[in-house]
C-alpha cells in the first residue's frame, strides 16, 4: 500500500469495474493493489515476461477479483464484465483463475508442473492426485500436460504436502 494510514482512501464499490492504479503510490481505494504489483506476482511467482500484459489494462470489480482486458477503457465502468477474470487478491495466497490460466500459462517459465497422461485426466475431472516429484515451492502451480508436442497449460493447481489439489472449477471439469 502506498500509505500506512488507510483513513483518506476511498472504499471499494463492488458493483463497479475500476482501473488498477499503476503503482502502489497512485492508490485511492482501501485494499486495492497496482498494476505495478499484479504484474510483478507474474513475472515472479511464474517468471511471466511483464511485457506479456503491455497490451492489456488490469481492473477490479468486487472484493480482490482483478480482471485482465485487452485494451482501453473508460474508468470507472458500471457493467458486467470486461474481459476475463485473471486473480483473486483480497485474500492471503493469490489465486490466479483457470481462465487466465490456460490463456496466459504457456507464457510461464517457473511453477508449472508437467503432468502425465494419467495425471492430467485427473487434475481436468478436479481430482487432487499425490505427486512427490515436485521440488519446487509449495502454492499455486500450473498445471500442463504435452498435446500435439506443446507444453499446453490445462488449469490452476494447488501444491501442498506432496498433493496436487486440482482447482478446475466444477463447471469447466471433463471427464477424458
Amino acid at each position: 500500500m502506498a500509505d500506512e494510514s488507510t483513513g483518506d482512501l476511498e472504499r471499494n464499490d463492488g458493483q463497479r469495474f475500476d482501473r488498477l492504479p499503476a503503482t502502489p503510490a497512485e492508490q485511492t481505494v482501501e485494499g486495492r493493489v497496482s498494476r505495478e504489483e499484479v504484474v510483478d506476482y507474474f513475472r515472479d511467482r511464474f517468471s511471466m515476461p511483464p511485457e506479456t500484459f503491455d497490451d492489456y489494462t488490469f481492473w477490479e470489480k468486487g472484493a480482490g477479483k482483478i480482471w485482465i482486458y485487452g485494451g482501453e477503457a473508460p474508468t470507472p465502468l458500471e457493467i458486467e464484465a470486461i474481459g476475463m477474470t485473471c486473480l483473486r487478491t483480497r485474500q492471503e495466497h493469490w489465486k490466479p483463475t483457470t481462465d487466465f490460466v490456460q490463456r496466459f500459462g504457456g507464457h510461464a517459465t517457473d511453477c508449472v508442473i508437467e503432468l502425465d497422461r494419467e495425471e492430467a485426466r485427473a487434475f481436468a475431472t478436479g481430482e487432487d492426485r499425490e505427486i512427490e516429484r515436485w521440488e519446487g515451492d509449495w502454492g499455486y502451480l500450473i498445471g500442463a500436460h504435452e498435446i500435439a508436442g506443446e507444453l499446453e497449460p490445462l488449469g490452476i493447481g494447488l501444491y501442498v504436502h506432496g498433493e496436487l489439489r486440482s482447482m478446475v472449477p466444477k463447471g469447466r471439469q471433463r471427464d477424458l
